[in-house]
């Protein structure tokens, strides 16, 4: 019971229902016990001595009995259901906030459908049995130990002879759930796998369908599904291996009783009402010990659904709020940016960032080139405190970020990454969506900085057009203006371009850019960019290579020397190159 035990905070706040599901169904269970001793009045006050004025008061005793018990049922299930769904509530939210605490580091691993199949099947699962499981595992041991206590008083000796059995099937039972357990385990992650296989089949339909590889993922598809499927093969192999010896088991107790009881009706050891009693009350201890698999089942299928809860709920969250935050008036960051030997590297891989030193005062733009993996975006995800920086320190106003509220530190910067995502609701809200409190005419300005206006305006509905799942129903250049809109009008003190405007043809980033001449004003920029067109402008050009700064300066100094930056240059421009050394005005002209 350890998982159920991590999980009590989330059940336990509910505790009332709890107990008043379980006073009702044991209420319910002991009324279950009228019945044997109403047969047993039956037979031996009525039917055998022809006592038969006492049919009616039996007959509403009965009405009474089933009447008063099918409330308490009832009010069983209404707490109990009221219990599993408020569990699920608290523990639905509890995940969800624990997504969002999770660092860039767990999602660099983590697979889309696994986790939806936990905030889905998973805590439908513990739902179920915290609702409604866990009581009736309850009610059935309640109901062997009343069932035994009625017949102990009848006539113990055949009470002992007749429950001779119980031990080998409470010995099978345990045997089962140590079997079942890893079954459904392995079934959930089964589950998981081919969840995963469905949605990145989805997410990446376009791609799929213009390599087509249609038959490559009906294959993977059929794969997992095969994994699964034969997982659900096993699990139902142990079952039908066990129950049946569970059942003849239990079974085993009837045939005893009928062999033994009916020897003492005969020696008139014991009434024929007693006996018709006793066999009724075999059968209410039976009951449960028939259905003990499938309590097991229940509880085996909860246990492994609430680890892969707590497996996500108990995930190391690598970057954390400061324990003594630094607390800043919002309005009155400048943005300096200092990097002072910043050396980082990804987890069991070798350094994406080696000493590495950056100073930008505001208003300062700073452009990084390098090839893929030499370390542009990490410096960016350190920036944004996405990890955590192995050595050396990174300040905004000469405060360590580390010491900064995360959500003050990344309240100060918006960034427009190279891959855009877009929410499904209205373009309005997906510029807006940085913002608490917006209007109309800031969206609109944004939107023109941006060079977004005009096509929002040419769409049906306008800033009103909803955008498909992630942007669909948009070209990438118009994702694009929509996601610089969005970071805009957040007015940070830092801006970060990662590759911002690679989606756009050359005129529409030369607009763009000349908005942004207007925006970065008073702001710290960094721009990642594999265009020279792009980077020309900054005050400070980084080059990196494997993690190292291989040449830094203004784009005019960097082109006079040969390096990286001066063949890129003249790869993009390969019309009209420039050499080493050349003098400035044929330079000028080049350009």
């Amino acid at each position: 019971m350890d998982v159920f035990r991590q999980l009590k905070p989330h059940y336990w706040v509910e505790r009332r229902s709890l107990y008043a599901s379980i006073i009702c169904l044991i209420c319910a269970t002991a009324l279950g016990l009228v019945y044997p001793n109403l047969l047993r009045i039956l037979i031996d006050k009525v039917i055998v001595p022809r006592n038969f004025e006492w049919v009616p008061a039996l007959s509403l005793t009965v009405v009474g009995v089933v009447s008063v018990k099918g409330c308490l049922q009832f009010l069983h299930g209404f707490y109990g259901g009221r219990l599993g769904n408020r569990v699920a509530f608290r523990l639905r939210n509890a995940c969800y906030t624990k997504l969002q605490s999770l660092s860039f580091q767990y999602y660099d691993t983590a697979k889309t459908g696994d986790i939806m199949s936990r905030l889905t099947a998973d805590l439908e699962g513990v739902r179920n049995f915290i609702g409604f499981g866990f009581a009736q595992i309850l009610n059935m041991f309640l109901m062997i130990v009343f069932g035994a206590a009625m017949m102990f008083s009848i006539h113990w000796q055949l009470t002992l002879i007749t429950l001779i059995t119980m031990p080998f099937l409470t010995f099978t039972a345990i045997r089962f759930e140590k079997l079942i357990h890893p079954a459904f385990r392995e079934m959930r992650q089964a589950m998981s796998n081919l969840t995963t296989a469905v949605q990145e089949n989805i997410t990446g339909v376009r791609t799929v369908k213009s390599f087509a590889r249609e038959s490559f993922e009906i294959d993977k598809f059929s794969s997992r599904s095969d994994a699964y499927k034969s997982n659900q093969i096993g699990a139902a192999v142990l079952w039908a291996r066990y129950f049946p010896v569970m059942e003849l088991l239990a079974s085993m107790c009837a045939v005893i009783l009928l062999v033994v009881g009916g020897r003492l009706v005969i020696n008139q050891s014991l009434t024929l009402g007693q006996l018709v009693a006793f066999f009724s009350m075999v059968w209410y201890i039976i009951g449960p010990m028939w259905s003990i698999g499938f309590q097991i089942n229940n509880y085996t299928q909860a246990k492994a659904a609430g680890e892969r809860l707590l497996e996500l709920l108990n995930q190391y969250v690598h970057v954390k709020e400061p324990e003594a935050p630094v607390i800043v008036d919002e309005d009155e960051v400048k943005g300096h940016i200092q990097f002072n030997d910043v050396t980082f590297n990804y987890a069991d891989k070798s350094p994406a960032l080696t000493a590495l030193n950056i100073d930008a005062p505001p208003g300062t733009v700073i452009g990084l080139l390098g090839g893929t993996g030499s370390g542009k975006s990490t410096v960016i995800q350190l920036l944004m405190r996405a990890y955590n920086i192995k050595q050396g320190t990174i300040s905004i106003d000469g405060i360590d970020i580390r010491n900064l509220p995360l959500e003050t530190l990344r309240s100060q910067i918006a960034t427009v990454f190279q891959e855009t995502f877009l929410f499904s609701c209205s373009i309005r809200d997906n510029i807006a969506y940085g913002m608490q409190e917006v209007s109309m005419d800031q969206i609109e300005n944004a939107a023109k900085l941006a060079k977004a206006h005009d096509f929002i305006m040419e769409l049906p509905e306008g800033y009103d057009t909803i955008v498909g799942e992630r942007g669909m129903g948009l070209s990438g250049g118009q994702k694009q203006r929509i996601a610089i809109a969005r970071a805009l009008i957040k007015n940070p003190r830092v801006l970060i371009l990662d590759d911002a405007t690679s989606a756009v043809d050359m005129e529409t980033e030369h607009e763009i850019q000349a908005g942004f001449k207007e925006v970065m004003a008073g702001r710290t920029t960094f721009i990642i960019a594999h265009r020279i067109s792009s980077l020309r402008h900054a005050d400070e050009i980084i080059v990196f290579d494997k993690g190292h700064v291989v040449q830094r300066g203004k784009h005019q100094e960097l082109i006079r020397v040969p390096g990286p930056y001066l063949d890129t240059y003249n790869i993009q421009y390969a019309d009209r190159p420039v050499q080493a050394g050349e003098a400035a005005e044929e330079r000028r002209v080049a350009q």
